[in-house]
């Protein structure tokens, strides 16, 4: 037990590797390791992880088992914009999906943070895997969303890629109706049913939000929504402080895929900050998430008012 406690300090408080202890305490390499694991086994060696990640570990614990999650991940906190770590975390999410050396099909949103994520990707060569983007990716004028996220994935994954073309709104039910009539936009509508996992971003509902600065909603549609109740939107698709979806005509006009509730493939909501924290938790309590991957002090909230 005293060689157990000796290997046990030179390995976890020295940093020595098993061969600097073997060498040591004069025993062999296997035996060093066995010293080294009987330390742990009779508890002569406690961790403490004296680190700001340790509390992240334990609200992520905590999200997982309070909403029934399946993922979870919350990152420290990163100033006033926590864009950037939610990025790096959704990015290691996405680095453990497309490492499957089988073809798999990956559904995709759109907005700042998931392109974040996109960025903090390391390039990987996976020409097998097929990306689609489950949001319409222009404005009803045409206007190309800067944030298309799916494109760029392809381009650093060297994946298939498979755009909705088509605005996030449609002018009309008749315009929508015609759209669908439309092989590229079937294709991906059909590829969305086979989706190994979704990928998204949780907006709000409120005056000037991304949905309406970026030219996907005008003023009347947003006030429309907000008349219906709306707080939030996944993929474009607007829901109640419930996790209700809201009925109004201009649903009847959006031409993304619209989510199920509950989900049937793992949906990953990468979103955080403050401005988003209603509409998150509106979509956890609407079972519309099977996962979050969101920043410290939002998890905080979220399991306070709870």
């Amino acid at each position: 037990m005293d060689l157990a406690a000796k290997a046990g300090w030179y390995y976890y408080i020295n940093g020595d590797t098993q061969d600097a202890i073997a060498r040591k305490l004069q025993v062999s390499r296997q035996a060093a390791q066995r010293l080294v694991a009987l330390a742990v086994s009779e508890k002569l060696i406690k961790f403490r992880l004296d680190h700001p990640i340790a509390e992240c570990v334990a609200l992520t614990e905590a999200l997982r088992d309070r909403f029934r999650l399946d993922y979870a991940d919350v990152t420290p906190d990163d100033g006033p914009d926590v864009r950037h770590g939610l990025g790096v975390a959704a990015a290691a999410y996405l680095e453990q999906l497309l490492a499957s050396q089988a073809p798999i099909v990956l559904g995709f949103g759109t907005g700042r943070t998931l392109r974040a994520a996109v960025e903090e990707l390391t390039p990987i060569n996976r020409p097998q895997h097929r990306i689609l983007s489950l949001v319409g990716n222009m404005t009803g004028d045409g206007r190309a969303s800067p944030f298309d996220v799916a494109v760029r994935l392809a381009d650093r994954t060297g994946a298939q890629c498979y755009p909705m073309p088509t605005p996030v709104v449609a002018g009309s039910i008749a315009e929508k109706e015609l759209l669908l009539t439309q092989r590229s936009v079937e294709t991906v509508r059909n590829l969305a049913t086979q989706a190994k996992a979704f990928v998204v971003g949780v907006g709000q509902v409120c005056w000037n939000a991304p949905i309406q600065a970026d030219g996907f909603l005008d003023e009347a549609e947003v006030g429309e929504l907000l008349d219906a109740g709306a707080v939030g939107e996944l993929i474009s698709w607007p829901f109640d402080a419930d996790g209700a979806w809201i009925k109004s005509g201009i649903v009847d006009r959006l031409m993304g895929t619209r989510p199920q509730a509950p989900p049937a493939s793992p949906t990953i909501a990468v979103a955080g900050g403050p401005d988003k924290t209603q509409a998150i938790r509106a979509a956890l309590h609407g079972g519309l998430l099977t996962g979050l991957i969101t920043d410290k002090a939002t998890a905080e909230t979220l399991l306070k008012g709870a």
